[in-house]
């Protein structure tokens, strides 16, 4: 199995995984509108179609020309907030347009998926570590509509005979050791970026959003994974479909955490730069902690995280940022 169609591709963690499946000799496609991806985050050596995932057309031919044997999913759109404010526009972009997208990829005689979920399906757990049988109850419909594509995916194996694993991963960061691709979001929401735009001068400060949690330092903690140990579970799930018998969901994280305090302290050591924090109220269904239980995707895929020290994060991806101050527009 080496002709890999990856959706999103041009996207934070899709650019990461291409890069690394290229450089273990996967020949790779990728399919991208560009809406949050960058062109630039993709080198000259792979082929890339610009368009939606729901272009059957588009997708049948794909599927054709490039002899695709299987399929990473990133295409969708992430942002917790904005789900929030448009639910119908997510549940859209991400369930309906991935319906069609996985019919056309069958229609085309493809039937293995690689699919990126999400922690936040569990939304507000009950204990920590969290495993994959935990109760989903996402609270936000990001995560609600993630969760449906994992639905679907059960039924669409069950009718058609779909091979499909799903993986839930948790806070990714980090970016490619040598600072020539990384994470560039036109609207940033994540911490560890927001952190180091601050230690740039390139915002004022950083909101802690509320400091009374039930945690050590009372700010809240989270699993951060490094996208290249993301982009090594994509493909460890990529060779465990060749034999799979059924859809299996795996967490990916370390199975421990840092509080954004601890976070933030590490940053400015990385840095050397003093970074100015401004407390902030408690954001709603924001959970004390959330780290994830991840014996499955260890046991049964022999994978572990080789880069996901908050050092090698930080540091990572503050060699991108210091390098493309303004990101890929730079």
């Amino acid at each position: 199995m080496k002709n890999v169609l990856v959706t999103g591709g041009a996207g934070y963690i899709g650019s990461h995984t291409v890069k690394v499946l290229l450089e273990k000799g996967f020949s790779v496609v990728v399919l991208d509108n560009l809406l949050t991806g960058h062109l630039k985050a993709l080198g000259k050596e792979v082929k890339y179609y610009h368009g939606d995932i729901a272009d059957r057309s588009l997708v049948l031919n794909i599927v054709k020309n490039e002899s695709i044997e299987a399929v990473i999913h990133f295409a969708a759109c992430s942002i917790v907030s904005d789900s929030i404010k448009r639910p119908d526009y997510y549940f859209t972009e991400n369930v309906a347009k991935t319906n069609r997208f996985v019919a056309s990829l069958l229609m085309g005689g493809v039937d293995k998926v690689v699919f990126s979920s999400t922690a936040a399906i569990y939304g507000v757990p009950h204990s920590v570590p969290i495993p994959e049988d935990a109760v989903t109850q996402p609270v936000n419909p990001y995560g609600v509509s993630k969760l449906m594509i994992e639905q679907m995916f059960y039924w669409m194996e069950l009718s058609y005979g779909l091979k499909w694993v799903a993986l839930r991963y948790f806070n990714a960061a980090g970016a490619m050791l040598d600072g020539s691709i990384g994470e560039d979001h036109e609207q940033e929401t994540h911490l560890i970026p927001l952190v180091l735009k601050t230690a740039l001068g390139q915002q004022k400060s950083i909101n802690v959003f509320g400091d009374d949690y039930q945690t050590p330092d009372g700010t809240c903690i989270r699993d951060y994974i490094h996208v290249l140990d993301l982009a090594e579970a994509h493909i460890a799930a990529l060779y465990t479909l060749e034999k799979a018998n059924k859809g299996v969901v795996y967490n990916v994280g370390t199975g421990s955490g840092y509080s954004v305090k601890e976070v933030i302290d590490i940053a400015k050591r990385i840095t050397g730069k003093n970074i100015h924090v401004q407390l902030a109220a408690r954001r709603q269904g924001d959970p004390d902690m959330l780290i994830a239980k991840v014996d499955k995707i260890k046991n049964e895929l022999a994978w572990l995280p080789h880069y996901s020290g908050m050092d090698t994060i930080i540091g990572s991806a503050w060699e991108w940022l210091s390098k493309n101050p303004k990101g890929y527009r730079s």
